[in-house]
């Protein structure tokens, strides 16, 4: 056996980031479930039904929870206990509560379990290192309720700082999950997935979706026979294996209603002004148990392992609640930004919601777009005009006839409209969508009409079509 010794470099994630990305995707109900864990987990954490208005919580002050480990001496001199318990009504607090609201945003109860809950404990049956579990859950963090994945593989590893090779093993692992064709990242690798979990890859069908599907559409049974070079039957009876298959893998097993909306923020009007608040209903009021203290001033009477695991714990709740300040922040800033250059919606309506990028606003925080991504999916947010899901505010424009523009989003959802019109033995091709749009006046290319149909995740008029 031979054996060699290899030079590299191997990039590895920090507690403190791993802790604030997983806090940064969680939606709102499943904050609170981490919460209260670490609560039941944590003797130095405490819930508070109340905290005075002038408590105020200062992450700054280092020099109060500085940790260090006990290797170079054997004396507790390095957390300054005297001074970080010296009132117990001054502890390190997190969750300043907002002006009192005359409601609470409480959802209907859960009737069954949400696509993320159904991956995530997926996921907790697999045994991984560290680094795959946290692509993992950031991967499940990612995927709309109907079972596609909102971010790309770049975005992914930009963001956690890892190579794309190694996002892409860890992204093949959760498709494997169910529902099948979850995780995918359009309709044809979707479609695929879901015929490689039933043994057919390599088939006609495979083969079809793989090289063709855009043009489906557009081509009888007689142009899909001769494209790929089969006798019609066996392209019927191909195509009829499409059919049978999910668009969207999510459909119908895991309803919105199984995980409440609740807002993670509130808009409100003051004055001339807009104010961007933190829904704090549902998030338990944290702060350190002063009661801990005796344990420290008993000096040599408290067992060093003693001391040293309740360093351990302290350094987990502190974590925890920079965690939660920095999500807290960051979402409160990403609002901030987006009211600036939406202005119009929160005067005027979802009629007036004006083309926005997601770069352009992380420009303007100076944040990662896979930040704002995260930030934006699955985070909710009151507005005079109802709650949207953040990730609603985002959307291109497009130029209309009369030489005004016209949001992204305002386009797909006329694409839907017109779609859900169809007859269904008679569905509308991507050609006559787009007659309908330009007799509308909105500009935009044919195969622009199929890119937005996909990203709708609605199939093509050949296999909607229902007899």
């Amino acid at each position: 056996m031979k054996l060699e010794l290899r030079l590299g470099l191997r990039q590895i994630l920090a507690p403190q980031l791993i802790q604030s990305l997983k806090m940064l995707q969680m939606p709102a109900l499943k904050l609170e479930q981490t919460i209260r864990h670490e609560l039941a987990t944590n003797p130095l954490l405490e819930e508070v039904e109340e905290l005075e208005a002038e408590e105020q919580l200062d992450l700054d002050k280092e020099s109060e929870f500085d940790v260090a480990a006990d290797d170079k001496k054997e004396s507790d001199d390095s957390v300054d206990w005297d001074q970080f318990f010296a009132d117990e009504d001054e502890g390190y607090k997190v969750n300043l509560p907002c002006e009192e609201k005359e409601e609470r945003f409480e959802g209907p109860a859960a009737q069954q379990e949400s696509l993320f809950t159904h991956l995530s404990d997926q996921l907790a049956m697999l045994k991984l290192s560290e680094e795959e579990h946290l692509i993992a859950e950031y991967v499940i963090g990612n995927i709309a309720p109907d079972g596609y994945l909102t971010i790309s593989v770049a975005e992914m590893a930009a963001e956690l700082e890892l190579e794309e090779s190694k996002i892409a093993e860890v992204l093949a692992l959760v498709q494997r999950f169910d529902p099948t064709g979850v995780a995918a990242r359009d309709l044809r690798e979707s479609l695929m997935i879901q015929m490689r979990d039933k043994g057919m890859e390599g088939c006609l069908a495979w083969r079809i979706v793989d090289e063709h599907i855009n043009e489906l559409d557009r081509k009888s049974i007689l142009q899909v026979a001769r494209l790929v070079g089969v006798p019609v039957e066996r392209a019927q009876q191909a195509m009829e294996v499409i059919k049978s298959l999910s668009p969207t893998p999510a459909h119908g097993r895991f309803d919105s209603g199984a995980m409440p909306v609740i807002p993670d923020l509130m808009v409100e009007r003051f004055d001339d002004k807009y104010l961007v608040m933190h829904n704090d209903d549902y998030v338990p009021r944290l702060r350190i148990n002063a009661s801990y203290r005796n344990l420290i001033r008993r000096g040599n009477e408290t067992p060093k392992d003693t001391k040293q695991y309740i360093r351990q714990k302290l350094e987990q709740a502190r974590w925890m609640m920079n965690a939660i300040q920095q999500r807290r922040s960051t979402m409160i800033r990403v609002m901030e930004a987006i009211i600036e250059r939406q202005a119009e919606f929160f005067e005027k309506g979802p009629a007036f919601l004006n083309p926005l990028i997601m770069e352009e606003i992380a420009q303007a925080v100076e944040m990662n777009v896979a930040t704002i991504s995260r930030v934006s999916s699955g985070k909710y947010v009151q507005t005079p005009f109802g709650v949207k899901e953040i990730k609603y505010f985002f959307n291109s424009g497009i130029a209309k006839a009369d030489g005004s523009d016209m949001s992204k989003r305002s386009v797909k959802q006329r694409i839907e409209e017109i779609i859900k019109s169809e007859a269904f033995d008679k569905p509308f091709s991507d050609q006559e969508v787009f007659r309908r749009l330009n007799d509308e006046g909105i500009r935009l290319a044919r195969r622009t009409v199929t890119k937005y149909r996909e990203e709708l995740k609605i199939p093509s008029a050949r296999l909607r079509k229902r007899v």
